[in-house]
């Protein structure tokens, strides 16, 4: 009945069904979180499997930060779903050919790798822990030891070999479970705005980099709450990867909108119309001109001048929250942007953002405030941090890769 009583402000003509926009906040925020997990997994593995020993400092942060997101990936779809009681029937009874049903076992799977992973890379501390520690604490060290004691040369060579592994085998498995988003999205052909062969990669590109700027602003904020040095060399390393892949992210969009332009299918003039009016401010002001040009313009004006010391730390720090910013905006302009626009190609729609109910702004809010709460609770159990507690802020060190 909340169907037929619902109304939403609309121009020209639209299908009664579309007078309710179904998906909601809570649907931008679910790209969103799987964009981190996915960024966040790439700088791991960035260190792990290609040796940017650069990126040493953040690399257990790193394998952390997406596991405490991964965990709240499914989240905003069930708070979506009516009855989310039957999610698990989406494992019990495969559909292969349902993009949306094989998410179950990407992220199952992705979870799963991650558990394995951690525990190899912390199991060293877990092992001291568990030897030192009594009471509670050291039972639930003890636990999660498996029975394994062994910290000889031989057996943390082992470990590292399965990091490798394990760390290789996530890479397609992280920018699959993000590259599917897109896929979903592109493969929707009744929606001009969303139908393009490009979206799957515009989704990934723009998940590593607010992968990678959610890092950069984790580890500024650990190292000042700790007061400890900033490793400018781990920084800037950090900082180039936001800047090759924000120049990617840019082209691979601009592309897709010129493409959708160029094509001129039905329903374009429309897409002109809502960019050009109610999506100017969301598409171009925030999402590329305020949240990808001016950090790639800021990023690339301190690399040409070699800016180092405080100055670099603000800046890069300062471009990170931009990133994040626009790769929300993105999120929100896909997939609410979207069913603002009418599948008659000749009206337009207006979603109206609630503050309270298990679909609104606080929920959404606390959906990405949730997986930070996480990551500060087993940042104290699993420390990050320390391999790298004497990290050089030299330029020297700043230099070497």
């Amino acid at each position: 009945m909340d169907h037929f009583i619902h109304y939403a402000p609309f121009t020209g003509w639209v299908y009664p069904n579309e007078t309710v926009i179904e998906w909601s906040v809570a649907i931008v925020v679910y790209p969103y979180i799987t964009g981190l997990v996915a960024g966040a997994f790439t700088v791991s593995s960035l260190y792990q499997v290609f040796g940017f020993q650069r990126l040493k400092p953040v690399a257990h942060l790193a394998l952390l930060t997406s596991l405490c997101f991964m965990f709240f990936v499914p989240l905003p779809l069930l708070l979506h779903l009516g009855h989310p009681e039957r999610a698990v029937n989406n494992l019990l009874t495969p559909h292969v050919t349902s993009a949306m049903a094989m998410f179950g076992y990407f992220a199952s799977f992705y979870i799963v790798l991650l558990l394995v992973e951690t525990w190899f890379a912390f199991r060293p501390h877990i092992v001291e822990q568990a030897q030192k520690r009594t009471g509670l604490l050291g039972t639930f060290y003890r636990v999660l030891t498996l029975g394994s004691y062994d910290l000889s040369e031989k057996a943390l060579r082992y470990d590292k070999k399965w990091i490798f592994w394990l760390a290789i085998a996530g890479i397609p498995g992280a920018h699959g479970l993000h590259g599917y988003v897109g896929f979903v999205f592109g493969s929707l052909k009744s929606r001009e705005w969303w139908s393009s062969d490009l979206m799957p990669a515009v989704f990934l590109f723009s998940a590593i980099i607010s992968g990678v700027a959610l890092l950069i602003v984790l580890y500024v904020v650990s190292c000042l709450l700790r007061r400890i040095p900033i490793d400018l060399g781990c920084l800037k390393g950090l900082a180039y990867t936001v800047w090759g892949f924000i120049m990617v992210a840019l082209l691979l969009e601009g592309l897709e909108f010129a493409n959708i332009i160029y094509k001129g299918r039905e329903g374009v003039e429309m897409i002109v119309e809502y960019v050009s009016g109610p999506l100017l401010i969301p598409y171009f002001i925030l999402q590329f001109a305020v949240g990808a040009v001016l950090p790639l313009l800021l990023l690339s004006y301190m690399i040409w001048r070699g800016t180092t010391g405080r100055a670099l730390i603000v800046g890069v720090t300062i471009s990170a929250c931009l990133v994040l910013l626009s790769v929300f905006m993105m999120r929100w302009n896909v997939v609410i942007g979207g069913q603002e626009i009418s599948k008659t190609g000749k009206g337009l729609l207006t979603y109206h953002l609630q503050v309270l109910g298990k679909e609104g702004l606080i929920v959404a809010i606390l959906l990405v405030v949730a997986p930070l709460i996480t990551l500060l609770g087993i940042s104290r159990l699993l420390p990050p941090w320390e391999e790298s507690t004497a990290p050089s802020s030299s330029p020297a060190h700043a230099g070497a890769r």
